[in-house]
């Protein structure tokens, strides 16, 4: 056993000591050392009940007869981070959070390694830390909170975080009033657990378990739900047999279970930024993921649920529908079906037994939403190396569209404009210096888009940056534009009144500039100076990839 290191031969009579300070008796000294991973915290929802998880997870690895020790990462919640300062530091913490996993994890020798996750950036961080570490290691997540529940005139109705922040544009419209958007902010997030819509949390909870690293039911049952620790008590249990059998994150994370979790994301219109995790996890497993296979997968996956933001639906209306394997086994034939899972079984084999599906939540494939996936790429003169788009959460007649250029250097600058009013429609907004390097830490411009959609200009106006948005996003935005203007890509050329042409069935965004004008613009620019000059976001900043890339570290860190 690896942990034998820590706690074998004459010389380690000293870390035995240690130990046993910590309450472990010799009998266990014989065991499998299990670090479970928890990210628990009391200032995000989706982490605040993970210690019940915890203690089940540890339930479930000493009836398998190993030794948990339970340790922590951290986790921000982006929605409290989201259109301040803080959202700088939110994709720069899955970078820390896979490096300190590493730094727990090798310093102590654990055998095996069992991860509580939830919320956006904790669920790619701890996964590069198990394809990286690749001792056996399983995945069980906090699970979806329900939707919110307010009564109307016209019944009850379904709200979420998304709900709120959409709010705040039909507050500043004149559309709601001040009474009524705090009664909604009070009701719209009823507990625990990662946001109730198909938002990035329960987007990669969701590609957690059909990438094979979670149990059946990761990504869907609620928190709240009693089959939700039970899950955790199985994946304790669970943990072990993989040890036993010496079954490693690297068999099971593979080309084709990365295809079959991008495919899943797919049907479910995801959040864009599963494209960016996903290339980083696979970045850390030596996997090849080129940004054109976004393309060909979606070109052949049918969108077959439309949850919030796209839709009506939350992620507990796909539980209760059939989950994740009821998705795979529409899917069939377009996915791996031989790529094997942390339970032991196939794709094929997990598929098998499902039995009920709602097909109000989970269409047929011959009666999809679209022929086409939820998410695609843009290539173009402004986005050479591509930019991401939720074409599901896009209304058709936005899918093409023609207009002048709104610059702005900054997400506060756009939002001030927004909520002013100065905003025309039929404009392109702008949003740059906000990517990986330029921001730093590639924020998540959900504030606008949602101030829009409350607005109701989410039909009149596009909005492309080289920041992230949110999954619970809606409307025409364009993201992940790369190169980024901290870079001298392209949007840093861009220029109040330029005429930009998004057409997303195409998969192209170009600005109508010729070459040699964009290059001389850029030639024009002065050196492009950073914002952040100390501390983690500036070692951030020297170190971090394009977007294009997963906006992963570079090797070496130049």
């Amino acid at each position: 056993m690896k942990s034998d290191m820590a706690k074998k031969g004459l010389e380690r009579a000293p870390h035995r000591s240690l130990i046993y300070a910590l309450g472990y008796t010799s009998s266990e000294m014989e065991k499998p050392f299990i670090g479970v991973i928890n990210s628990f915290s009391e200032v995000v929802p989706g982490h605040k009940h993970l210690r019940e998880i915890a203690q089940a997870v540890k339930y479930g690895v000493y009836a398998g007869g190993g030794v948990p020790f339970e340790v922590n990462t951290i986790a921000v919640c982006d929605g409290i981070a989201m259109n301040h300062p803080g959202m700088k530091y939110s994709l720069p913490s899955r970078e820390l959070i896979a490096d300190s996993v590493e730094i727990v994890a090798e310093a102590h020798a654990f055998d095996g390694l069992v991860f509580i996750t939830n919320c956006d950036k904790i669920i790619p961080g701890m996964l590069m830390a198990a394809v990286r570490l690749n001792v056996p290691a399983i995945f069980i997540s906090g699970g979806p909170m329900l939707a919110g529940r307010m009564g109307t005139d016209a019944g009850v109705k379904h709200v979420d975080l998304s709900s709120v922040f959409e709010a705040v544009g039909r507050v500043a419209a004149g559309k709601m009033s001040q009474e009524e958007l705090a009664r909604l902010e009070a009701l719209a997030c009823p507990g625990c657990g990662s946001c109730s819509g198909m938002f990035t949390a329960n987007t990669m909870n969701c590609a957690t378990e059909a990438m094979g690293m979670g149990l059946v039911g990761n990504g869907t049952i609620p928190a709240v739900d009693a089959r939700r620790v039970q899950l955790a008590k199985m994946a304790g249990q669970r943990v072990m047999e993989l040890l036993a059998k010496d079954v490693r994150p690297r068999d099971i994370v593979t080309r084709a279970s990365i295809q079959n979790a991008l495919s899943v994301d797919m049907a479910l219109g995801g959040s864009t930024n599963s494209i960016l995790h996903l290339m980083a996890i696979a970045h850390e497993a030596g996997v090849d993921f080129p940004l054109s296979l976004v393309n060909e997968i979606s070109e052949r996956t049918p969108h077959l649920s439309r949850l919030r933001p796209a839709g009506d639906y939350h992620v507990e209306d796909l539980d209760l529908a059939g989950g994740i394997p009821a998705v795979m086994k529409e899917l069939g034939g377009l996915l791996s079906l031989e790529a094997a899972t942390v339970s032991g079984k196939s794709v094929a084999e997990i598929i098998a037994g499902v039995g009920f599906v709602n097909r109000e939540v989970i269409r047929a494939a011959k009666d999809a939403h679209s022929a086409k996936g939820g998410i695609c790429i843009l290539f173009g003169n402004l986005a050479p190396e591509g930019a991401v788009v939720k074409r599901s959460a896009v209304d058709p007649e936005m899918m093409v569209h023609r207009g002048p250029a709104r610059v702005f250097d900054s997400e506060e600058a756009a939002t001030t404009a927004i909520m002013d009013g100065d905003i025309a429609s039929g404009e392109v907004l702008v949003i740059r210096y906000e990517g990986p390097r330029g921001g730093p830490g590639m924020r998540e411009m959900l504030t606008p888009t949602s101030i829009l959609s409350g607005m109701g200009m989410d039909k009149e106006v596009a909005l492309i940056t080289d920041g992230r948005f949110s999954g619970a996003t809606r409307g025409a935005a364009v993201g992940h534009v790369s190169p980024e203007a901290a870079s001298r890509g392209p949007i840093a050329a861009l220029r109040d009144g330029d005429m930009i042409k998004i057409d997303i069935p195409g998969y192209k965004l170009d600005v109508e500039l010729d070459d040699g004008e964009i290059a001389r613009r850029l030639a024009a620019l002065a050196k492009f100076e950073p914002k952040v000059k100390s501390g983690y976001l500036r070692r951030y900043a020297e170190s971090v990839g394009s977007a294009s890339g997963g906006a992963v570290f570079s090797e070496g860190g130049d």
